[in-house]
This record gives C-alpha cells, structure tokens and sequence, in this order.
C-alpha cells in the first residue's frame, strides 16, 4: 500500500544524540577509502560506543576511533550555527526501492546499526516506525515530521508520548488533527511544498541545531538543490536492482563539467560503503552565521 504521505519524515536531534556514520572530508577533495579500526557489531554495540554519545556533547577531546573521524564534523557547523546531514540508503546502481516500491531493507544489520547511529527511520504512514534509537546506545532525538497536506494519522507510533519532544511541519492553513501534546509549526507553501530553507529556519527558531534529513529521494535532492545541507551521507549496498526508484535527482545539466562536485571519503562499514560527501561550500546561512576571522 503506498503511503499517503508525499514524502518520508525527516528527523532532528536536540540534545546532541551522536549521528552515525561521519568522516572529514579529505584535504584534496579525493575519494580516500579508510577501513574502520575493527568491525561493527550489527547489534549496534561496537567497541567504545558506549562512552561516545556523553563525550560528544560534553567532551573537548577527541572521540576514540572510528568515532572521530564519523563524527568529529558534526560538532560544530562551519556555515552557522546549525549542522544538517542527508542520509539515503541505497543499492550499487543507485535504487533505493524496487519497481513497487519495496525497501525493506537496503542495507544489512551493520548499515542498519549506523543508521540508528545516525537516528534512521521510515516513511510515517506506510511503515508507522517508532523513531526512537533501539540498536544503539544512546538517548532518542527529538522527531520532526514533515506533513505539509496534514495526513499524518494521530496514532502514528511516532507521536507517541515517550518523554521525547515531537513537531510536526504543516503548510499553513492545514488542519491536522493531532494530539494537543503535538508542536505544530506552520509555514508557507507554494506548490504544495515548504522550502527547505523555511523548515531549516523554524526549526532554528525552535531551538534544534543539529538536523538530520532522512527523508526519500525526493526530500533529500530538495534539500541538496536549496543549499540546504552541509553533509550527504549514501550508504551503497552490496545489491543491484537493475530497476526500481533512483536516489539523488536534480536539475538536468548539459555538460559533465557543470556537475555539483564535493570533497569525499569513503568507509567500509561491515560489507557496505559509506559516502560521506561535504556540501558546506554551497550550504546557504539558516543560523547564526560564522563570522571569518
């Protein structure tokens, strides 16, 4: 059954709840493949893991390995004060879905602990998910979704009342019917979609700093054409479709050397790889910008 919700729901982080799989982008703007320093566990309780999320918050010094070099960017943003990752899952040839939209799942146990790492979730309606961190250590985010015609159904799992602070973005002039505990934001709408700088920027004004976009293709290369992310983050699977819902779209260019291009490192995590692409060149100021020195 195909969801009712245009989109899948992105997510944000408030409290500083360590996202996944991170690297610094490399010096030269190269590809460089680095091996992580020992296995990740599927359950979700790799070496050191434990200590990771506390330091990351509180801490000055440097995370233990991998930790660091996955996380160490999100610390603090370079364009403002804001850090806003993208995340897709997606096969060798570039499908995140199969012809009738099956993605369940993409990646194996090992991915699928990083993504928790990283907050994962699912599409809202069809997948009902509980956005909460389950396979890793760590305290859950705050849940953001993004509902601009205001067809989330009240008893998403989502909305549950679990101690942790959930918003819900609208167009303005929706009517969703929700639960009174339930932050609504309003925002203008044009075409039936917000622009992703207007919900980078009431998020801002609510107080979140650290946002995660984990939504389909669809929201993800609307964040990516806005300037709108500071990081993407692909994690390929060792599948191909051959067929099905491509990743990534943007606006059709003529020529290779108009393409957007972006320092990159890649990562070997369990039997997959991790593309951790640095878009904080093109990023537009949502926050507090940085002032050069």
């Amino acid at each position: 059954m195909k969801s009712p919700l245009h989109e899948r729901p992105l997510i944000t982080e408030e409290h500083g709840i360590v996202p996944s799989h991170l690297s610094v982008a490399g010096k030269t703007g190269r590809e460089d493949m680095t091996p992580q320093v020992e296995p990740d566990n599927p359950s979700g309780n790799a070496l050191h893991w434990f200590q990771v999320p506390s330091h990351f918050r509180t801490g000055s010094k440097l995370l233990p390995q991998p930790w660091e070099d996955r996380f160490g960017p999100l610390r603090k943003g370079t364009v403002d004060d804001l850090v806003v990752v993208g995340q897709i899952g997606q096969s060798i040839d570039g499908r995140i879905a199969t012809v009738t939209g099956h993605s369940k799942y993409i990646n194996g146990p090992a991915g699928l602990a990083h993504l928790h790492r990283l907050v994962g979730i699912g599409t809202a309606v069809a997948d009902n998910p509980q956005l909460t961190v389950r396979r890793v250590a760590g305290p859950s985010p705050a849940r953001v979704v993004l509902d601009p015609r205001g067809r989330l159904p009240a008893d998403a799992r989502l909305l549950s009342a679990d101690g942790v602070r959930r918003l819900v973005i609208t167009a303005e002039g929706s009517t969703p019917s929700l639960p009174g505990d339930i932050e609504i934001a309003e925002i203008p709408a044009s075409g039936g979609e917000i622009a992703p700088a207007a919900i980078l920027a009431a998020l801002a004004d609510r107080g979140l700093r650290r946002i995660l976009i984990e939504g389909g293709a669809h929201t993800v290369s609307r964040f990516i054409a806005a300037g709108c992310l500071d990081r993407l983050h692909v994690m390929v699977a060792p599948i191909m479709f051959g067929s099905g819902q491509t990743g990534v779209t943007l606006a059709p260019i003529a020529r290779a050397d108009q393409a957007l291009r972006a320092p990159m490192r890649a990562h070997l995590i369990g039997d997959e790889v991790l593309l951790d692409c640095d878009l904080s060149a093109q990023r537009v100021v949502i926050g507090c910008a940085k002032k050069s020195t």
